[in-house]
Formats: C-alpha cells, structure tokens, sequence
C-alpha cells in the first residue's frame, strides 16, 4: 500500500462497505421550487421586499425632485448626444494620443537609453 493510498483511507470514508452513510443530525437541504431559487424567495416575500424599497426610493426621488419621465428623456438625450459624437469622438481621443506619445516616447526612449548606459558601467 502507497502513502497515497493510505491518506485516501484517512480522509475518505468508505460507506460501500457498511452499505450506507453515517447518520448525522443536520437538517437535510429542502429543495424549493425553480420559482424561489429565481427569485432568492417565495413570490409573496420577495414582493413585500420590493414593495418596501421601492416606497422608500422613491420617496427620495420626489424628495430631490427626480420624476421618472425626466429621468428617461435625460437617458434619451444622453444616447442621442453619444450618437451625434460619432466619429468625431473617436478622432479626438486619437488626437489625443498622438499628442501624447508625442511627449512621452521620445522621454521613455531617452530614459531606457540612459539606463542600458548606466547598466554597461
């Protein structure tokens, strides 16, 4: 018999030969329905919870003054400001990357060629 063999038989017992498994007191996993697993709960809770939240988000929302219906047209008007950008956006950040490599290779590049004439010393 291996040392392998013998840690297996250690940690793992072997209920094929007593023909089943030891008896324990914990309390055996009930399976809920595909229902409450999808929603973390039974409909009736998960219901009052969002109920509860819902009451006091938007209560803060009117507090601050935020309707929904702004909300969306901001949303709306967010998408369609992204949209006009197009292309022109995408130029600009590329201009700003060569802007910036404009600065920073040329540093870079000098900076690694000290440090080989530092390491040859």
């Amino acid at each position: 018999m291996t040392n392998d063999q013998d840690v297996s038989r250690m940690t793992a017992p072997n209920w094929t030969q007593s023909g089943a498994a030891p008896k324990t007191d914990a309390p055996r996993w009930t399976r809920s329905s595909p229902v409450d697993q999808f929603l973390g709960g039974s409909p009736a809770a998960v219901f009052m919870k969002l109920l509860f939240v819902s009451l006091i988000v938007g209560a803060l929302m009117m507090w601050l003054g935020l309707r929904p219906a702004d909300l969306v047209t901001g949303l709306m008007r967010l998408a369609d400001r992204i949209w006009a950008l197009g292309f022109d956006a995408v130029r600009e950040v590329g201009d700003y990357i060569v802007a910036g490599a404009m600065v920073v290779v040329p540093v870079w590049l000098i900076l690694r060629l000290l440090n080989l004439r530092q390491m040859a010393k």
